[in-house]
């Protein structure tokens, strides 16, 4: 069990291990037009990961990376899931938050665009390039699903999954890294210009065997007016499976939504892995 590091640690860049084992999905800038539109919880879909092919890092490949592997069935993975009743507030669960890796249009902004540019740090590459897609913690090797979640201007991604046990030991390191690797940078190129991103560190509930807490704030321009992203980021590791968060907006991101994410989530999780099917969650939990 890792226990969670102090507010201040030694800046260190993640080794190549890490980067060959995990290798973050391309964050897309799309001209389309369409966006993610909320649909009842009725006729909602959950987007699945299926069965990823067998990685061949180093990390993959030694001793720790068969120590205590997944249970996690697809079925386990969507009965994880928190549901709109879990945050509470005016949520609407959109139809297939996949497509908010493409176009995620906020008012006039196009947010997945807004995100989308080059570091000269690739940690920090890679934590903006997932922002709005499932491999905040690396590609997962077992089970997946995700669901997503709109209020206003502000929108919750969330995904529970199965991974290589000691790539998300590495992962939930790079994340704890972050806020000292990349703690203020620069985001160029795209249709936005200059971007200045600040990474800083938050706490999440006790749960889990580890987690990680980031709020992320992207300051820039778009169509020549500024805009200001905050997006509240959350990892929650127990053994080889995890769940993470992504919530925010043009708004700022609401810590209390995003801990009451992990909170219930965690808990339906660990229902999951106990071999229980979870209890709707009812409305008005406090």
């Amino acid at each position: 069990m890792t226990t969670p590091r102090p507010l201040v640690r030694p800046a260190r860049v993640l080794a190549a291990a890490l980067a060959a084992g995990t290798l973050f999905a391309t964050a897309a800038c799309s001209g389309s037009d369409s966006s993610a539109s909320p649909e009842s919880d009725t006729s909602s879909t959950v987007a699945e990961r299926g069965l990823a092919a067998q990685t061949t890092s180093p990390a993959a490949s030694s001793p720790a990376a068969s120590e205590s592997p997944s249970d996690l069935s697809e079925e386990g993975a969507r009965n994880a899931l928190i549901t709109p009743a879990d945050i509470e507030d005016d949520w609407t669960q959109v139809r297939d938050p996949r497509e908010w890796r493409d176009t995620l249009l906020v008012g006039s902004v196009d947010v997945a665009a807004f995100v989308d540019g080059q570091s000269d740090v690739r940690d920090c590459r890679r934590l903006v390039d997932a922002l709005f897609d499932e491999t905040l913690l690396g590609k997962p090797t077992g089970a997946s699903a995700v669901t997503g979640f709109q209020e206003g201007d502000s929108r919750l991604l969330y995904q529970v999954a199965a991974y290589d046990k000691a790539e998300l030991d590495d992962s939930m390191q790079w994340l704890s890294e972050l806020p000292d690797t990349c703690d203020q940078f620069t985001l160029t190129g795209g249709d936005a210009g200059e971007r200045t991103v600040q990474v800083i560190e938050t706490s999440l509930p006790q749960v889990g065997d580890n987690r990680q807490g980031l709020t992320v704030t992207v300051k820039g321009e778009s169509g020549g007016d500024p805009v200001t992203l905050s997006l509240d980021v959350a990892a929650v590791q127990m053994g080889a499976d995890a769940i993470t968060v992504t919530n925010g907006g043009l708004d700022g991101a609401d810590h209390d939504t995003t801990s009451a994410a992990v909170e219930q989530g965690a808990q339906r999780l660990q229902e999951v892995l106990a071999g229980r099917t979870p209890s709707p969650t009812p409305s008005g939990i406090n």
